[in-house]
């Protein structure tokens, strides 16, 4: 038996920075993503099949959940994750979600149940559910 290393799969683009399948053993997928801008949304999609799981490493996210409601209409929940604050957000199947960096260069946890599955990505534009993804005046 001996060690050895494996490469790891990047993805960038426009939002993110993305560090992708970093564990092969487990069960799942575990991705990192490095968010510089807080200016830009991601958002909608869902799944079928995965749950996800995110942490915060770094900085700060506002998530937006578009959970199903019995009538068929979406209810928009709004939950926030940050370096302040370690917990462990829990994305069920059938839940629209997305996030928007609160603080710029933050960097976000995140493991899939499954490895990702394009065909198991349902997507909505942002705007889809009524929401507003600005940051309220008090």
């Amino acid at each position: 038996m001996s060690h050895s290393f494996k490469d790891i799969q990047y993805h960038e683009d426009d939002r993110a920075q993305r560090l992708l399948n970093i564990f092969e053993d487990s069960g799942g997928q575990l991705n990192v993503s490095y968010v510089h801008s807080s200016d830009h949304v991601v958002a909608w999609h869902k799944h079928e099949i995965q749950t996800d799981y995110w942490v915060c490493l770094k900085g700060a996210f506002k998530v937006g959940l578009a959970i199903p409601q019995e009538d068929g209409t979406y209810e928009v929940k709004w939950e926030y994750i940050s370096d302040k604050n370690f917990s462990v957000l829990k994305i069920p199947t059938g839940i629209y979600h997305g996030y928007k960096a609160v603080e710029q260069d933050s960097i976000l946890l995140y493991h899939l149940t499954h490895k990702y599955n394009p065909e198991d990505e349902h997507r909505a534009s942002v705007g889809s559910f009524g929401e507003d993804w600005g940051t309220e005046n008090k």
